[in-house]
């Protein structure tokens, strides 16, 4: 579970409410037509810009990778394929077999080589692997980029609509006052979505997907030395380079120990 995301989430919106109830009540700031507005306005852009699926998709892929940190450290997969290259140079190939891992994307390009398959093909296959997954997340963050741009557009449409509304009625003053608030809601409900959720959701999508990225070329790298026959200790410090200096100087600790 990624923590942080659910701490940095929930501390915005009640900063937010905390901030609407000091000198008012929340039922201030509710207005039920004007928040189906912005939310059905929204929901109908996003469907005009994507694909029904496309966005179904994208809410899945976001909560199961945003509210939840699943990604391996690349430390963890450098100990791990420099533990499959000495046992290939002991066993070779088809001792790939008998390793168990967590990891999809690594027990993937395993079987590929115990399979048989020749070099050329397993790179073309991780490769494809890696573009499709990336294609993947940069959709769900199109998506949520879409529906970030659209709630204060939207809102601000409700608000315009609030405003000739009132200038309609303008023949009784003590309703203006009122009647300004409630269109100025449509704003607020669509600049709470796309700040508060649309938009840092979007981010974080976008962090998550270079982080699989990292950790998937990582694998592939290593599944390319192995293949070649390189030494174990080289070819770990040639995966050094996705590390920082602190995990590479911790790395080269623990292999000296």
């Amino acid at each position: 579970m990624d923590v942080l995301t659910l701490v940095g989430l929930f501390a915005a919106v009640l900063i937010v409410v905390l901030a609407m109830l000091s000198n008012a009540s929340m039922l201030t700031f509710l207005n039920l037509p004007g928040l189906a507005l912005v939310l059905g306005g929204t929901f109908a852009v996003t469907l005009i810009k994507f694909r029904l699926t496309t966005v179904m998709s994208a809410f899945r892929l976001a909560f199961a990778t945003v509210f939840r940190d699943r990604l391996e450290k690349p430390v963890n997969l450098i100990q791990e394929v420099s533990t499959l290259a000495r046992l290939v140079r002991k066993e070779g190939i088809l001792g790939l077999e008998s390793h168990e891992t967590s990891n999809e994307f690594l027990r993937k390009a395993i079987n590929l080589c115990v399979d048989g398959h020749p070099p050329e093909l397993i790179d073309e296959a991780l490769a494809q692997d890696i573009q499709q997954t990336m294609e993947r997340y940069e959709v769900a963050e199109r998506v949520f980029r879409g529906i970030g741009e659209s709630a204060p557009a939207i809102g601000m449409l409700g608000t315009l609509v609030g405003l000739v509304q009132m200038l309609n009625s303008l023949d009784d003053p003590s309703s203006i006052g009122p009647a300004m608030a409630i269109a100025l809601l449509t704003t607020l409900y669509g600049a709470f979505i796309a700040q508060l959720i649309a938009l840092p959701l979007a981010d974080k999508l976008q962090l998550k997907a270079e982080d699989e990225q990292r950790n998937r070329l990582l694998i592939a790298t290593s599944i390319q030395n192995i293949m070649r026959g390189q030494n174990p200790r080289v070819m770990t410090e040639l995966l050094s380079a996705f590390i920082t200096p602190e995990q590479r100087a911790a790395l080269a600790q623990e292999r000296e120990a």
